[in-house]
């Protein structure tokens, strides 16, 4: 899979690329995370790449001129382009597990008071949020989205299962975990998970995660969660 993030802050990368299971999923060639400064695209010699919104107000806008020259300059038509947006639709496991099947992404980032909205109506495929709050620009937003879809490539995740039956995979929250010792400052392990009965664990991580689910995020459960 081939991921090309646009920014104006490239530098913000480096380190979550190097880390962890996504950084051993980008040195395996799993999956290939290429950034792209946009002010290389900027207007003129000072490389202009906002201006002042028409009809007045905050803040300055991200011009459309720079964004559509950085994504086209990648030439791939086929890619699948995301906007980071707060007003996008929010991004939940099951538009992850989608955008896990697509061969390519482009992941623009956002900041200043927003992106001309041309940018939206003529080169973005969607508009993604990954919650209903605002960041100072889409590069966090971006990480997001990267980590949340590579972890679900083939062979980033050591064991397989373990993506099948976490919180989200199957509409529900998680059950809760234990493990060594199993009794800490008076608070016991539940005897079921020390029975050995695989049949009565299963059934007890199950009702733990209805439970979980309806105490915690009720709107899961009433499909409430988005698409």
């Amino acid at each position: 899979m081939r991921i090309d993030v646009v920014t104006l802050f490239p530098e913000l990368f480096d380190a979550p690329l190097r880390t962890s299971l996504l950084g051993r999923a980008v040195a395996a060639g799993v999956v290939d995370v290429r950034v792209h400064d946009l002010r290389l695209y900027g207007l003129g010699r000072h490389r202009v790449v906002d201006d002042a919104p028409y009809g007045g107000g905050a803040g300055m806008v991200l011009r459309p001129e720079p964004v559509f020259a950085a994504v086209e300059a990648l030439d791939a038509p086929e890619a699948h382009v995301v906007l980071l947006s707060p007003r996008g639709r929010r991004l939940v496991q099951r538009r992850c597990e989608a955008l896990a099947a697509m061969a390519h992404l482009v992941l623009v980032c956002g900041r200043y008071e927003g992106v001309d909205e041309r940018v939206a109506l003529g080169l973005a495929d969607e508009e993604l949020s990954i919650g209903d709050y605002v960041l100072a620009g889409g590069e966090v937003a971006a990480l997001v989205v990267i980590e949340a879809v590579t972890r679900l490539l083939p062979g980033v995740v050591g064991n397989p299962g373990s993506v099948r039956t976490e919180s989200h995979a199957g509409g529900l929250l998680e059950h809760p975990h234990y493990t060594r010792p199993a009794e800490f400052r008076g608070m016991r392990v539940p005897d079921v998970l020390l029975s050995g009965d695989h049949e009565a664990i299963a059934r007890w991580r199950a009702e733990q995660a209805r439970r979980t689910t309806e105490r915690r995020r009720p709107d899961l459960l009433q499909g409430d969660a988005g698409p």
